[in-house]
């Protein structure tokens, strides 16, 4: 019986054919590979988030087609793809490096269990649910797929859901220690297990099946490469380095400028001053509410010359009693509820949101923003509800102008970000950053600064921040922060608080962006002048408001910052020309180091500083690993430690344990 299975080259391209999937492997990026497959289709479908190829780099191609198996070599990766079970009936792909060293292979088909390593169930409408099945090896490591709320650095043997939530970052990349990185290049809601026996990826609504694959001898090479294929962010601009002041909320235009002016008076450096959310008068009308704003053009003008930054919520919901609402409707620019009343989300008020995902949209909200914010003199942004934050996460309810949720519905917060880096940069601004609650792959090039959500300001919550910054970092987002103390639950009264105030302040350091920001007790009420009840205001959150003594430490921590300045521009220029992450595994820098791929409470900021946060209530000391391969001094006493071993480090309340790499920056020992 003649062979069910079709081999063929075109360009560049192996196409493989049986029983009615076509499977197409290709060069795209050095030393990298994309999978699509599909039934009864043509896979060869655009790109949602990788960019293109250069040309060039196809030219360190070979194919090689024989009767069972065939062949696409590019740089240092090979594919195989191998006809097994009776008669060449299931095809099986395999990668490996340049040393024939097997990378990741799917699970064998057919035989007695009649299992399929890509199963597609077919869905009403034409598309699918896809399952596709690797062999897992039980000693690999994984890292990278965004933002968990876990303490789990080594995904292994996770099982993580492919969706957006409010503290949830979803981003389907993976590094693995056996020198590979895989992107699931799908938006779909899904899930990934990382099991010991298998690594399952599932789609819960796709056409085909769509992925991609690079080798590196490194993490680094790893991340330059998956960077430079999906786009890294823009130079982080001067106002980006300092301080942050946030808080919920400063609900009135005197309230933010005397902030901003006893900064001044106290001489404390403040880069960014931030307006939360409701200061407009209803979700949708993208504007400052006259009534605790009469004239937010002299305090914007004001703020710049304090030397500070305004920045300003937007949210993506829009309430039906909005003055663009109606507009909005009419003009199909709001995201389609399926069934049942249609209110996305419930707060202060009956609110759908906009849709990202349409150009019409974004260029109308963006309108609405240059009105009512960039043209009286906001200069950045911060992107709330950027998941969005549906009221309870029924995907399957919404539909974009891109397609249903459950197919596309990960691509919402990246879109977000992009209306406004396009919109800036068409109005003649480069120094943009957006801080925002979410992302996806390709996020960074869109200038997006992620933070972690609204975390609970508590030692468990604290200690999850460590490892979602360094995990998202792999996956391709290295401007990250947090809400300094956590969000939710924090009484400026409460010792105990103002303890983890401290030590969360000291992480915030040494993050990408330090920025204070909280919902403190005691809250205020705030009722409008007609008598309607608006969000409240939470307690003060500035450095002076958790006691004389405290303040002394946050002050000397926002002036290390500032003597940190060059440094923060160096590995801020790296992150921009390579990919590089700014909190780094300790791997990242030592991957010869076998040890230094478990710590998950430690980390490298940059290339030149370990830092070692203190993540336990009451603690004065901590053990830290200080990595093989380097020497490693002491910011605070100067004292100098071998590489390849664990010391115990002082830290008192006003001490976070520091170590400069080599004597680099010895003239900043003792100065914190």
């Amino acid at each position: 019986m003649s062979a069910l299975h079709h081999f063929e080259r075109q360009a560049n391209a192996l196409i493989c054919r049986l029983d009615g999937e076509t499977i197409r492997v290709e060069p795209w990026g050095p030393d990298s590979l994309r999978v699509r497959a599909a039934l009864l289709e043509d896979p060869d479908r655009g790109s949602i988030a990788l960019l293109d190829p250069d040309p060039a780099d196809a030219a360190d191609t070979a194919v090689e087609i024989g009767a069972d198996c065939a062949s696409l070599r590019h740089g240092q990766l090979t594919a195989r793809v191998e006809a097994i079970d009776s008669w060449g009936g299931c095809l099986q792909l395999s990668f490996w490096n340049q040393r024939g060293e097997l990378l990741l292979r799917e699970i064998s088909n057919g035989g007695a269990l009649k299992q399929r390593a890509r199963h597609y169930r077919p869905l009403p409408g034409g598309n699918y649910r896809l399952q596709a099945t690797f062999e897992a090896d039980p000693d690999e490591k994984l890292y990278g797929m965004g933002q968990y709320q876990q303490e789990i650095l080594d995904l292994k043997g996770c099982n993580l859901e492919l969706a957006h939530r409010n503290s949830q970052v979803s981003i389907p990349f993976c590094l693995s220690d056996k020198g590979y990185g895989f992107l699931w290049h799908n938006a779909s809601v899904g899930a990934v297990h990382f099991g010991r026996n298998t690594t399952q990826w599932e789609a819960e609504n796709t056409r085909g099946l769509d992925y991609w694959i690079t080798a590196g001898d490194s993490p680094r090479q790893i991340l330059h490469t998956y960077t430079w294929m999906t786009g890294r962010p823009p130079m982080m601009p001067e106002y980006g380095l300092g301080f942050w002041q946030c808080k919920l909320r400063y609900y009135h235009q005197q309230q933010v400028l005397d902030v901003a002016r006893e900064y001044k008076r106290r001489g404390i450096p403040l880069d960014v001053l931030v307006i939360d959310y409701f200061h407009w008068p209803r979700c949708g009308d993208f504007r400052f509410d006259p009534e605790y704003f009469p004239d937010p053009a002299a305090m914007l003008r004001e703020l710049q010359e304090l030397g500070v930054t305004p920045m300003v919520s937007v949210w993506p919901q829009v309430d039906e009693r909005s003055e663009n609402y109606p507009e909005m409707r009419r003009l199909g620019l709001l995201v389609h509820t399926n069934t049942g009343a249609d209110v996305q989300m419930f707060f202060h008020g009956n609110n759908v949101f906009f849709d990202a995902t349409n150009p019409r949209a974004r260029a109308y909200v963006w309108d609405k923003l240059r009105r009512g914010y960039a043209d009286i003199g906001v200069r950045a942004f911060w992107l709330d509800e950027a998941e969005p934050e549906f009221q309870t996460y029924d995907y399957d309810n919404y539909r974009y102008q891109a397609g249903p949720v459950t197919e596309v519905g990960n691509i919402y917060p990246r879109e977000y970000a992009r209306m406004v880096y396009e919109g800036l940069r068409q109005d003649g601004r480069d120094d943009i950053v957006s801080l925002i609650r979410c992302a996806w792959v390709g996020s960074a090039r869109y200038g997006a600064l992620v933070w972690s959500g609204d975390v609970h300001c508590d030692w468990q919550s604290f200690r999850r921040q460590v490892c979602a910054g360094l995990n998202i970092g792999l996956a391709g987002i290295p401007w990250w922060t947090t809400d300094i103390g956590g969000f939710h639950g924090g009484d400026v009264r409460d010792p105990a608080f103002r303890e983890l105030l401290v030590r969360w302040f000291q992480f915030g350091t040494f993050c990408p962006v330090m920025r204070l920001h909280g919902n403190r007790a005691p809250q205020q009420r705030i009722v409008n002048r007609a008598g309607e009840e608006r969000e409240w205001t939470g307690a003060g959150n500035e450095v002076w408001s958790f006691g004389a003594d405290n303040e002394a430490i946050l002050v000397r921590y926002i002036r290390f910052r500032e003597r940190m300045r060059p440094y923060l521009r160096q590995i801020m220029q790296a992150a921009h020309e390579t990919g590089d992450p700014v909190l780094r595994p300790l791997f990242y820098e030592f991957p010869d180091d076998p040890a230094a791929w478990t710590p998950k409470d430690e980390y490298c900021f940059g290339p030149d500083l370990l830092v070692a946060p203190v993540l336990q209530p009451g603690a004065v000391s901590r053990p830290v690993y200080l990595p093989a391969g380097a020497d490693w001094t002491e910011l605070h006493t100067g004292a100098v430690h071998p590489g390849g071993r664990t010391v115990t480090a002082a830290a008192p309340l006003a001490t976070i344990p520091v170590f400069l790499r080599d004597a680099r920056h010895a003239d900043w020992i003792g100065a914190l």
